[in-house]
């Protein structure tokens, strides 16, 4: 009687577990379709005005004007291309931008690093401190003057260290490094390294460093973007062209061109020319100002979506 009341209970038993097993798949299945349509509809929004701004360059303005164009090119043209790398300018501006980014990035990583290495360590005396005061320099800046004036008066003004210097150390990104190296560098390898006769420096350069390519990966795209975009601070800070940067180029560019399609000069037909340059150079330049990221980031992806993780679990 035991033994057929055990039996019993087991197969019911059985049977709940494969029951809750198909309704749990069911319910993950469903979680996975609504889950795939959900991206879908993200990777549509953000990616189609991408593509509607490549289409639109390459397109006939008068087409895209009434609608006709939302998946294709429609009458294909060329024309804002040409006059965008017809300009010699934008060659230097191409090149000035390069430079600055690519010393900006290197001048970033150099000082971001080891502080962030530094503060992660528990026995470095103030650290707190240290930790404190960055953070405080995330609510409050000097201003635009007092900055311009500090520019200035360190004789930075129209060169390249105008644009890379202000913002080269940036407090989000020491925080971000001190984390990840709390994570991958844990006290007992660096107290194992001490042990074998390694200084703090050698535990940095040989331990840390080889560990950091997905922060090293994040950090450099980060403020990499944010150097190749820079406008503003070269607007303050620069007067000779030929330091320029790819967006005061692409902008004066921009200006010019729907200046001239504006204005009342010249014939009717040369007139509606010009607006319909200007719309081709308008979408052209975005483009052109993109092209160079988008080319870049496939290639930082892996390291990128592993250093963005940084935090996300504790372990």
């Amino acid at each position: 009687m035991t033994s057929s009341t055990s039996a019993s209970s087991a197969s019911d038993t059985v049977r709940r577990s494969r029951r809750h097993s198909r309704l749990t798949s069911h319910d993950d299945r469903w979680f996975d379709r609504l889950n795939t349509a959900f991206l879908i509809v993200v990777v549509l929004v953000i990616g189609y005005p991408l593509w509607f701004v490549l289409i639109a360059s390459v397109s006939d303005p008068h087409a895209v004007e009434t609608g006709r164009v939302w998946l294709w090119p429609v009458d294909l043209n060329l024309d804002g291309y040409a006059r965008v790398f017809a300009q010699g300018s934008i060659w230097v501006g191409y090149r000035n931008t390069v430079v600055y980014t690519l010393v900006g990035v290197a001048l970033h990583l150099l000082l971001v690093l080891p502080c962030a290495y530094a503060l992660s360590r528990r026995n470095m005396a103030g650290r707190t401190a240290v930790t404190w005061y960055i953070l405080f320099t995330m609510l409050f800046s000097g201003g635009l003057i007092p900055t311009y004036l500090v520019v200035k008066d360190l004789g930075m003004l129209d060169t390249i260290w105008a644009v890379v210097v202000p913002g080269a150390a940036g407090a989000w990104s020491v925080l971000v490094g001190r984390a990840f190296f709390t994570q991958s560098v844990p006290e007992e390898l660096a107290e194992a390294a001490t042990v074998d006769g390694a200084g703090d420096i050698q535990i940095f350069l040989r331990i840390a460093i080889p560990l950091s390519a997905p922060i090293i990966a994040t950090l450099a795209l980060f403020h990499g973007v944010g150097l190749w975009n820079e406008y503003f601070r070269a607007l303050i800070y620069l007067s000779d062209r030929d330091k320029y940067t790819l967006q005061l180029v692409l902008r004066e560019l921009l200006v010019v061109s729907q200046e001239t399609s504006q204005s009342g000069a010249g014939e009717a037909g040369s007139l509606i020319e010009q607006q319909r340059l200007a719309s081709l150079i308008k979408y052209a330049t975005m483009i052109v100002a993109s092209l160079p990221l988008l080319i870049v980031y496939p290639f930082l992806q892996r390291f990128f979506t592993q250093g963005v993780l940084i935090g996300s679990v504790k372990g």
